[in-house]
């Protein structure tokens, strides 16, 4: 049986790293008496995964870790027990039962996410609003993606689903996961790069809303939450 756990990275928790976030999580398990499936062989381990490790400095409201148990937990019950074990800053939402298929964990199908952006240091233009409309209403925007074998251009304009302007900051819904993935600051980096704004005068707060899986069919994007493709459980 699988289950996936949401939870929020938040406050001074949003400098620790993934391998620590993970450490905490078996932790919790541990504590929680979370009935956790363990791998077999000699170093036998706890079957858990993250969909998309969040970078140091970043809060989330919508992280996910899928876990394999070996017998159902009550959902309300279960998040209850692990928030009264949990340190400020991580807090859990849900768990929920999910397909056992290999194919629907949360790394496999992660398709997109959600991030709203203010600035945290320093000061945009006056006319940044209008500044950014016209950089979003470019047909392209390309710019030189590094990985860590390469260099290349790419558009990463058709990776930008949705943006809007939410009073003083962004909102911004963009192509995530295996097969195609644009992290929020090279697309801020972009824009202060084409408004002139010299490099290091202005520094940006990034914060997971969300992340989706995409059941569209014959090529039409339908993005779900993770969560939603789970349901709760009772004992």
């Amino acid at each position: 049986m699988k289950a996936r756990i949401k939870f929020r990275k938040y406050g001074v928790l949003r400098f620790i790293g993934h391998l620590d976030v993970m450490r905490f999580f078996q932790k919790l398990m541990r504590r929680t008496d979370i009935p956790i499936a363990f791998t077999g062989g000699y170093s036998p381990h706890m079957i858990m995964s993250f969909a998309s490790p969040l970078g140091i400095g970043l809060t989330s409201d919508g992280e996910y870790l899928d876990i394999e148990l070996t017998a159902p937990v009550d959902s309300q019950e279960a998040v209850k027990r692990m928030n009264e074990e949990c340190v400020e800053g991580i807090e859990v939402l849900s768990i929920r039962q999910i397909p056992d298929e290999k194919k629907m964990t949360g790394m496999t199908i992660l398709a997109g996410a959600d991030y709203l952006v203010s600035v945290k240091e320093g000061t945009l233009p006056e006319n940044w609003k209008e500044r950014f409309s016209d950089f979003m209403g470019q047909k392209e925007i390309r710019v030189i993606k590094q990985t860590k074998r390469s260099e290349r251009e790419v558009d990463i304009r058709p990776l930008i689903y949705r943006w809007e302007i939410r009073g003083e900051s962004v909102f911004l819904q963009l192509a995530a996961g295996s097969a195609e993935n644009l992290k929020p600051d090279l697309v801020m980096e972009t824009f202060l790069s084409e408004s002139a704004v010299p490099e290091g005068a202005v520094s940006f707060a990034y914060h997971r809303l969300e992340m989706y899986a995409d059941m569209g069919e014959d090529g039409k994007r339908n993005l779900v939450s993770l969560e939603s493709l789970g349901h709760e459980m009772t004992v």
